[in-house]
């Protein structure tokens, strides 16, 4: 059987209240890269790299008096198989997108901290954090995107050129901080 051809589908029911358990689990599942099938029921393809995430659901699911059913699935047919794919596909070219948006962000901030000439190590150190939430980030939906949505290999593209983005602005902090002031040597 092919990848994506098998998926695992669960079901949760949560008590009503309170809220914050029926909103625990959605983050995690959500983190996780799940896809949303409605209410109360969720589907990943069967393959290692959701098995954590699904593992954490089912606890957090249990922690709060809820029961989670795991179903092992596959299409009828390979349209039905298809379709389920590019839904999966559709949800993980969102998370590409919001993605790219905050590597977007990332490099508007850095021009600006260069405009306004802030070379300061606090800033910088500021900046590299961001980087590595971006790395992170970029790490994580690669892991969830079995299928290679087409906006990944662009978000490669851009997670290295807010590294270099980064590097510039680091080259420029150090120069700032070792300028000697005009006159003096």
């Amino acid at each position: 059987m092919e990848p994506g051809s098998r998926w695992l589908v669960l079901v949760i029911k949560l008590p009503a209240d309170p809220s914050r358990h029926r909103v625990a689990v959605w983050r995690e599942l959500r983190k996780t890269g799940a896809l949303s099938l409605g209410q109360g029921i969720w589907a990943v393809p069967d393959v290692p790299a959701f098995a954590d995430g699904i593992a954490r659901a089912i606890t957090l699911t249990e922690q709060a008096g809820g029961q989670a059913v795991t179903l092992n699935a596959s299409g009828r047919s390979t349209e039905d198989a298809a379709r389920f794919q590019a839904l999966f596909t559709a949800a993980r070219s969102e998370d590409w997108q919001e993605f790219l948006a905050d590597c977007g962000k990332f490099e508007q901030e850095l021009a600006k901290e260069i405009r306004i000439a802030k070379f300061t190590l606090a800033e910088l150190e500021e900046e590299e954090q961001s980087l590595e939430r971006l790395r992170r980030w970029h790490r994580d939906l690669t892991a969830r995107d079995v299928f290679g949505a087409p906006e990944a290999a662009e978000a490669g593209r851009r997670l290295k050129q807010c590294a270099a983005a980064c590097e510039d602005y680091a080259e420029r902090v150090f120069a700032a901080l070792h300028r000697t002031p005009q006159g003096e040597q």
